[in-house]
């Protein structure tokens, strides 16, 4: 039996138990809502088949009665790769179902083709495969992909993807096909969400907002619990919010994107202007406005500015407990932390303004794992 075949009440406590356990089936059951008696009917079919498992060791004596015994997910029950597609590179693990990272392996992206991508993707999966001694049949359950841009998790079509300039592709069927293995696909930033959510800094949290800043300006939320994937697969999508003050084209074609001056593209595009250098690196940038170099410290400004007023809408439309701030771009975020926070400070109505605002440098590797994560909700929380 699979988690799938499982009633609701036994997919909320096996989920409970993955972001809380190991807990008792009393603390399960105040966690849940649910009865004690309904507790161990559901839990039963849940460790007959390995799902989960009694750990050796009793919790603490309580008062009155014998020990309780602490249940637990069992992590090794099944494995999942997830793979990170950016422009130029795939960045791959192995997980457990707890998305504990057991193998890393990275491959460089010759081409954006996707044929080339998916074949490229496909000898990933057998490297990792073979360095997590798990190249037998079913030894991986099934493989996410995370790839940015305008993706519908529920068909695992990319309907598109800029930074590679995809339109329309059935990737989830391609690398299913590629590999033999089923196989899902998630907008990169909710993925990421999904890892945050589980097992990171929105873990326990009602609600909270993951903002990313790099190549794109990525936001994914969860509210009440739940990822926002929105009717159409896009949600969150705080990079094309409008924010004015730039007559920059976007990506997406449009002007005053707070995409168009706060990516890390961006930032190197107007400091190139600003300096009168074609050839000036993210790094060079960097390193100049540290400097002091007030045309490119400008440059730093702008982007601080428009970040703060989307992040400042974030809180202002869903009221989060929390807002993590990730991506490649932080890197240099200490150009434009004060300005991120001024502008919030302004822009953010009533108690908005108490929001947490949490810094949180995340390498790729983690962006990989959020699609083994999101492979592993599938299993035991599928879409309908």
């Amino acid at each position: 039996m699979t988690l799938a075949d499982q009633p609701p009440a036994a997919a909320l406590v096996f989920q409970t138990l993955l972001v809380h356990g190991p807990l008792t089936r009393a603390e399960t059951g105040r966690r849940t809502g649910l009865s004690p008696g309904a507790v161990t009917k559901v839990a039963t079919p849940l460790l007959a088949d390995g799902w989960i498992t009694e750990l050796g060791e009793p919790a603490p004596k309580r008062a009155t009665g014998r020990p309780a015994t602490l249940i637990a997910v069992r992590a090794e029950r099944a494995r999942f790769i997830g793979v990170k597609v950016t422009a130029d590179e795939l960045i791959g693990v192995v997980s457990d179902l707890t998305a504990r990272t057991l193998v890393a392996r990275r491959a460089v992206l010759d081409s954006r083709d996707v044929g080339t991508v998916v074949l490229a993707i496909a000898r990933l999966v057998g490297r990792l495969r073979a360095a997590a001694g798990a190249e037998q049949d079913g030894a991986i359950h099934s493989i996410g992909v995370t790839i940015s841009g305008d993706v519908d998790g529920q068909t695992g079509v990319v309907q598109y993807s800029p930074f590679l300039n995809w339109h329309r592709v059935a990737l989830a069927q391609l690398v299913e096909t590629a590999t033999g293995t089923p196989t899902v696909i998630e907008n990169d930033v909710r993925a990421l969400t999904v890892t945050e959510q589980w097992f990171g800094a929105g873990a326990g949290l009602s609600s909270f907002a993951l903002i990313t800043v790099g190549a794109g300006i990525g936001c994914g939320l969860s509210i009440g619990g739940r990822v926002v994937s929105g009717a159409h697969g896009v949600s969150g999508e705080v990079g094309h919010l409008p924010v004015g003050g730039s007559d920059r084209t976007c990506t997406c074609g449009n002007t005053g994107c707070v995409e168009a001056v706060a990516s890390t593209h961006a930032i190197t595009e107007q400091a190139r202007q600003a300096t009168g250098d074609p050839g000036l690196t993210m790094t060079d940038a960097v390193r100049l406005a540290h400097a002091g170099d007030p045309a490119v410290r400008a440059v730093f400004t702008r982007a601080g500015h428009a970040l703060g007023l989307a992040i400042a809408s974030v809180a202002n439309l869903i009221g989060p407990e929390r807002i993590i701030i990730s991506g490649e771009g932080v890197a240099s975020y200490d150009l434009f932390a004060d300005q991120i926070r001024e502008t919030f400070a302004a822009q953010a109505f009533g108690a908005a303004a108490e929001c947490d605002l949490l810094l949180r440098p995340l390498p790729f590797e983690e962006w990989a794992r959020g699609g083994a994560a999101v492979a592993a909700q599938r299993l035991f929380a599928p879409t309908k």
